[in-house]
């Protein structure tokens, strides 16, 4: 693989100002922190957004204004992908409702909020059809090696509906103090590798390891999602100024390893592909 696909993740669904001063939180901070992001190397904005309380929201309203700000900051040079993330307020069917009534390009979707272990797949399956047949790409993402073999045996059944499925390996949300270690990845490429050649997945890591696990994932041939939704902490120690630091030091990490960052455009050709 020649390229990385770089997600900036600037915000969350958790964290506020109280957490860091220049968590961005409103539309025009958002925008703010794409454009920073986009000039130091992210291609991909993962976008999550908030409610006048400053809760965490899935109101399709309130991204389509976030959607807009960040238009207007940096065009189409960054995908946009807004989440799904229940946060234990929302339903599987709020989930899709949202995306439905969003038609985004990408969006990213826990596979066990939007199908926990039990539930009726008839939904789902049909959710997955439909952001298959508008070629929205989807990243599933996956907290450990159960999830893996879940993701895997659903994929037997044709759930996900597309060529290649794409993947987000979490490591450290489940640890204690949400610490993970590059080691991490190791079990989780395990479980993967029945798949392994058949998917496309990048990693996140909560923690001040954040950029060693981005290292250990490029290095595997992984694509990497950094920013203050996991992490605030430079290598150093020292509390990042922005989201756009830690994308700085992973493209850097990136340009190391071979695989430069890639441009939006280059993105949305190679899921074109998946797709």
């Amino acid at each position: 693989m020649s390229g990385t696909i770089v997600i900036a993740a600037p915000n969350g669904a958790r964290r506020t100002r109280a957490d860091h001063p220049n968590l961005p939180m409103t539309p025009a901070e958002i925008a703010a922190e794409a454009k920073r992001c986009l000039d130091a190397g992210a291609s991909v904005l993962h976008l999550h957004v908030r409610d006048a309380d400053g809760a965490h929201s899935l109101d399709a309203g309130l991204y389509r204004e976030a959607t807009a700000a960040v238009r207007d900051a940096v065009g189409d040079a960054l995908v946009i992908q807004p989440t799904t993330e229940a946060v234990g307020r929302y339903s599987p069917d709020e989930q899709m409702a949202t995306i439905r009534a969003l038609e985004p390009e990408a969006v990213s979707v826990a596979l066990r909020e939007i199908l926990p272990d039990g539930a009726d797949d008839v939904p789902v399956r049909r959710f997955f059809g439909w952001l298959g047949e508008r070629r929205v790409w989807t990243q599933i993402i996956l907290y450990d090696p159960a999830d893996i073999e879940r993701f895997i045996a659903l994929s037997k059944t044709g759930l996900f509906a597309v060529r290649r499925p794409s993947l987000l390996l979490v490591l450290g949300r489940y640890t204690a103090g949400q610490r993970s270690e590059p080691s991490d990845l190791d079990p989780m490429l395990q479980a993967l590798a029945p798949m392994r050649e058949a998917v496309s997945w990048s990693v996140c890591a909560f923690g001040p390891n954040e950029n060693a696990c981005m290292r250990h994932a490029l290095g595997e041939g992984g694509h990497v999602r950094v920013g203050f939704e996991n992490n605030m902490v430079l290598p150093t120690g020292e509390t990042a100024g922005y989201t756009a630091d830690l994308v700085g030091l992973a493209a850097d990490a990136a340009r190391a390893a071979g695989r430069s960052p890639l441009a939006a455009a280059a993105v949305r050709a190679l899921v074109g592909s998946w797709l």
